[in-house]
């Protein structure tokens, strides 16, 4: 299957369009968001903006229902009253009720979640170490990927997630050197880290290519990956109407 990754948002609803138009032009089969949908440096009073993000999220999968979404830790931050960097107080009950209408909206509540697997390919915001995995599930379930993936996702108050580095939400596997769940099964697509391009390292897919500087410049290639879940491989979309590299 082929998967188009949105990875981290932050406030630039515009990229559900350009998502959009890629999907309608036949790239991919479905879609997968990474998410961190809420939050940037210096919009903290921009209710609007987080209005209008939010808002392009539900229509885009509206339009396409078959998506899959995978909660970042900014959507953790304001479900628990948890605040974080760029976390907007003006903005949070907005937020979290919107984050609520979103999961609402779809035609499985399950379709958000921390985890998502398809075929070979695991989609997630940060990414998944073995520990993470071996505190949360049995020995003799450790192989089961459905099992693992399933007591991942019932992670869902901020002392079973562990609001910390060690977290699936949090974790940062370019700046730690923790093994990642079954390297050799398995390749995780994960954002959170902004990077100047698509890249691979080991089982990791880095895509947060859309980020920005303190100074609000942007930050990446401003592409997005299309996956193939049977290999792990994947190809690069620019922005609709802008010249690849």
């Amino acid at each position: 299957m082929r998967v188009l990754v949105i990875p981290d948002v932050h406030l630039k609803p515009k990229l559900f369009g350009y998502a959009d138009e890629l999907l309608n032009q036949g790239v991919a089969d479905r879609a997968v968001c990474l998410m961190d949908l809420p939050d940037e440096i210096g919009q903290e009073y921009n209710m609007d903006l987080y209005a209008r993000t939010f808002e392009a999220a539900i229509a885009f999968a509206g339009e396409h229902p078959d998506t899959l979404w995978c909660y970042g830790n900014h959507e953790f931050s304001y479900l628990w009253g948890l605040t974080t960097n760029k976390y907007s107080v003006f903005c949070s009950e907005l937020a979290k009720n919107k984050i609520l209408e979103l999961r609402q909206s779809l035609p499985d509540p399950e379709q958000m979640a921390i985890v998502h697997r398809i075929d070979r390919v695991i989609f997630l915001h940060a990414g998944l170490t073995e520990n993470a995995v071996r505190s949360c599930t049995r020995p003799g379930d450790y192989e089961n990927v459905d099992i693992v993936i399933d007591n991942v996702n019932r992670l869902l108050s901020p002392d079973d997630l562990w609001w910390d580095s060690a977290s699936p939400v949090w974790y940062r596997p370019q700046r730690a050197l923790c093994p990642m769940y079954e390297p050799d099964r398995f390749v995780q697509v994960v954002g959170h880290t902004p990077v100047e391009t698509i890249r691979r390292e080991g089982c990791m897919i880095f895509c947060d290519v859309f980020a920005r500087t303190r100074n609000g410049l942007p930050y990446g290639s401003r592409h997005f990956p299309v996956v193939d879940t049977e290999t792990g491989t994947w190809t690069e979309y620019p922005v609709p109407g802008e010249t690849d590299r």
